[in-house]
């Protein structure tokens, strides 16, 4: 059993279309608790942090990728939380879907609330609007918690998930 923190961070389009707790109830109903929450406007040295020293999308995407993708998160405040639950980063990625909206499955949260496709946000010069960031990996998820949130914001209490996900290693 492998407990995890992983990051999900609602967007600026999830947040001004106010689903955002439509998509947190998902998360909680496959047994994920909120460990740490908050509403914030980072700046762009925060998002450039975030993107290209933690995700390096700049390398790998290009600058163009980047610029389009800021602008759409600093259209508004997000909502960054820490989930926690048994191997929550392939969980919370399963959920929520591929990054292109358009090619999420029906029943992910990309693939029920959101449809754009990357050619169409290219041939527009636009940012995905695909709702929420959620870590790739857990040395992504360890390097984000740490950028988001300080040791004190993190919280551990016990759900009735905990019961039937961790009674072995409270014995």
């Amino acid at each position: 059993m492998k407990i995890e923190q992983t990051l999900i961070i609602f967007k600026p389009d999830s947040i001004q279309r106010g689903i955002v707790g439509e998509i947190l109830s998902r998360f909680e109903r496959a047994g994920l608790k909120i460990v740490a929450t908050k509403m914030i406007a980072p700046n762009e040295k925060h998002y450039h942090t975030h993107y290209e020293d933690i995700g390096k999308m700049i390398s790998r995407r290009g600058q163009k990728a980047f610029d389009v993708t800021l602008k759409l998160m600093l259209d508004g405040p997000v909502v960054a939380m820490v989930l926690e639950g048994v191997e929550s980063i392939s969980l919370v990625r399963k959920l929520v879907g591929t990054t292109e909206p358009k090619a999420s499955l029906p029943g992910t949260i990309r693939g029920d609330y959101a449809h754009m496709s990357f050619v169409h946000a290219d041939e527009e010069d636009l940012g995905i609007p695909n709702l929420i960031h959620a870590s790739g990996d857990a040395n992504d998820a360890k390097l984000e918690i740490a950028h988001w949130f300080s040791g004190n914001e993190i919280f551990s209490y016990e759900t009735a998930h905990d019961k039937f996900t961790q009674s072995k290693r409270k014995k």
